[in-house]
């Protein structure tokens, strides 16, 4: 009875279904993205605990799992192989931070934070260096972001594209794309490996991102410690000999590096046996520990219960969001912001799949039709979604999938904010305008996307073009020091 408000399903139907699960087969499958939210460690236990309370755990086809749609695991039997990656040295800084703590970072230099149980601070970061990634498309609160990003003296970035973090550079070091470098694909659990051949040479003065370290290094001294004598292919070559030997211990044959190279494309088969998860253990827990503090699955877990944290106790718990519909006026919707169809992430959201998804321009953001229609809108309209954090535009697609309280807007369209009038807006349909930059707790810090509230309404004003098809503008070096 309890569970009913907070979840919305009646308490008949959740007792019919706790009934189900314990008289059937059942897998609970939780997806990753459960954890990005506040408290999103609690969803992830608890289901945990319920496999546990189920009792199928060990047996084929139930359990639990993690994020089996994203690591292509479900129903095949692997053959776990260790591929290798390229020797990284001791890095002599052993400082770090949650990786969705940078925009603390860099405002609140010297401030602290608790983490996994330990209370450390953050370093004062006088420059950036960012190369594989794009924190403008994956933050949250972008606006914020935008802020805390012109704290540092110089942010370099390594890019093939104008994204909203290579427009924000003070250098851009133009790297190759992957149709324009050499690279294999190997990941332990895909059915396949890939030789990813070049399909052109690198445009203009573009270059993989080891030439571009390599180069560095050479100018600080370092070079012969950084390429160990390699070049990019050697590299390549060593990382194959590296997993054929990997493979070789799982009886598997892999091909020599030219023939891969000939091939594009290597199938692995799969194992003999279906390995049942945790089967051995179910079978012998004194045999076969698992690698906890008691060596069994832990659903109080004392370590976590000593921190003390308010927002994460030692146990599987529901615990109150400071946002969420449950305490909201009733115009509000609950914003969810799931993987684009279109593209991967923000990657090649100019490309010509993307636009052509896009209504006037900007990204579809999908509601229930009664929830439109209670606003006053229709499919097509450019709607202006808006919270206490900053204020985007899309355009509307009606679904009667979602829930009329819902409101679902992809990541991955490139950042623009643009004034209008005294209001400044994005004008292109990135949901991380609105998402919320605070901790999922302070055991795990992680980002809380999914826990945002938005208000929908007609965009009636003139609609912008868009800048992000345009490069930036380039300040041109002053030889007598000082831009020009």
């Amino acid at each position: 009875e309890w569970a009913a408000p907070i979840c919305d399903i009646p308490a008949p139907t959740i007792r019919e279904l706790a009934g189900a699960l314990v008289s059937r087969p059942s897998m609970v499958a939780m997806p990753w993205a459960l954890q990005r939210a506040e408290h999103g460690e609690q969803p992830l236990w608890a289901g945990l605990a319920l496999a546990c309370v189920i009792g199928q755990i060990g047996k084929p086809g139930t359990g639990f799992g993690f994020g089996y749609g994203s690591t292509a695991v479900v129903g095949r039997p692997t053959r776990l192989i260790r591929f290798p990656t390229v020797p990284q040295g001791r890095n002599p800084v052993d400082n770090f931070i949650p990786v969705a703590r940078i925009a603390d970072m860099l405002l609140q230099p010297g401030g602290s934070y608790t983490y996994d149980g330990q209370t450390r601070r953050y370093p004062d970061i006088r420059l950036v260096y960012w190369a594989g990634g794009n924190p403008f498309h994956h933050h949250q609160d972008l606006n914020r972001l935008d802020r805390a990003w012109r704290q540092p003296e110089t942010v370099i970035v390594h890019d093939h594209a104008w994204t909203a973090t290579a427009r924000r550079a003070d250098i851009v070091l133009p790297a190759t794309t992957p149709l324009e470098r050499d690279d294999i694909m190997m990941n332990p659990r895909d059915p396949a490996l890939f030789f990813m051949s070049r399909m052109f040479e690198p445009m203009g003065e573009a270059l993989d991102d080891h030439e571009i370290f390599r180069r560095l290094s050479a100018a600080l001294g370092l070079e012969a410690d950084f390429t160990e004598g390699r070049s990019t292919e050697d590299w390549l070559r060593w990382m194959w000999a590296e997993a054929r030997a990997g493979a070789e211990r799982q009886g598997i044959a892999l091909p020599e590096f030219d023939e891969f190279r000939a091939m594009g494309r290597f199938d692995i088969p799969d194992a003999e046996e279906h390995r049942v998860a945790f089967g051995d253990f179910v079978r012998d827990p004194e045999a076969h520990p698992l690698d906890t503090e008691t060596g069994r699955i832990t659903l109080t877990n004392a370590t976590i219960a000593g921190f003390g944290l308010p927002d994460c106790p030692g146990h599987p718990s529901w615990l109150r969001p400071a946002e969420s519909l449950l305490e909201a006026p009733g115009d509000a919707l609950h914003l969810i912001s799931p993987q684009p169809d279109t593209r991967l992430h923000g990657q090649n959201d100019r490309g010509e799949e993307a636009r052509a998804d896009r209504i006037s321009g900007r990204e579809p953001a999908f509601m229930h039709p009664d929830a439109a229609a209670a606003r006053g809108l229709a499919e097509g309209d450019v709607i202006r979604i808006h919270n206490g954090r900053g204020a985007c535009l899309a355009g509307l697609r009606l679904d009667a999938r979602m829930r009329p309280d819902c409101i679902a807007l992809a990541t991955g369209a490139w950042y623009d904010p643009q004034y209008l009038g005294d209001e400044r807006i994005e004008v292109h349909g990135n949901p991380n305008v609105l998402t919320r930059d605070a901790g999922c707790s302070g055991l795990s810090q992680g980002n809380i996307a999914h826990s945002a509230l938005v208000r929908v309404e007609r965009w009636t004003g003139q609609l912008p073009p868009l800048t992000v098809d345009r490069p930036p503008e380039f300040v041109t070096p002053n030889p007598q020091g000082g831009r020009q």
